[in-house]
């Protein structure tokens, strides 16, 4: 409340962000959330004469899909050598396949809703049983359309940390990396 005013606008209305943006003569576009950035608010700006000119920071709909599609981030690092725990893709069509994957891991499983699910489509699961019957309901709703993909993946144990990195598309700044704490309970005991 100190740094800025809240407006009653949702992230995904973008005739009302841009008109908000004109009429108080923003010059300068920050955003945070994912959504906006998946569905391309910087290609509608772009796209305006009024507002193609604002300053944005954000990837367009493109880079964005990293974030937005935990499958497209996957294969991309398979397509470019960057190191990333073994995966399966799982949709309803293949279900019988993503079960024997799940079979070839060893627990804990993990199950990730491929689409955007506010931080909450990550489950890690103990049982086999369970995670097959987790795996069914994700495809099923359990995220909405957020998880009518699955990326199942192997688990792996360490120090998870994010790190941003702005770019012009020809130059850039790492900025300092951001560790997540991801299990609550000490010891990383708890539920995702």
């Amino acid at each position: 409340a100190d740094c800025g005013t809240n407006i009653p606008i949702a992230v995904s209305d973008f005739p009302a962000l841009k008109n908000y943006i004109i009429e108080k003569q923003i010059d300068f576009v920050i955003v945070g959330p994912e959504e906006p950035l998946v569905k391309g608010f910087k290609e509608y700006l772009e796209a305006d004469s009024l507002t193609k000119e604002i300053l944005f920071l954000g990837p367009g709909r493109v880079g964005a899909e990293l974030e937005g599609s935990k499958d497209f981030a996957k294969a991309f690092m398979r397509r470019n050598n960057i190191p990333t725990a073994a995966y399966f893709s799982a949709n309803k069509e293949n279900l019988a396949q993503a079960i024997n994957f799940l079979k070839t891991l060893k627990p804990p499983y993990v199950l990730k809703a491929d689409g955007l699910a506010a931080g909450k489509g990550v489950l890690i699961i103990n049982e086999l049983s369970e995670a097959i019957s987790e795996l069914e309901n994700m495809l099923n709703g359990k995220f909405g359309q957020a998880s009518s993909k699955v990326v199942i993946e192997e688990f792996l144990k360490g120090i998870e940390c994010s790190v941003f990195v702005l770019t012009d598309g020809k130059s850039y700044v790492i900025l300092p990396e951001a560790k997540d704490y991801k299990r609550i309970g000490d010891g990383d005991t708890g539920l995702n």
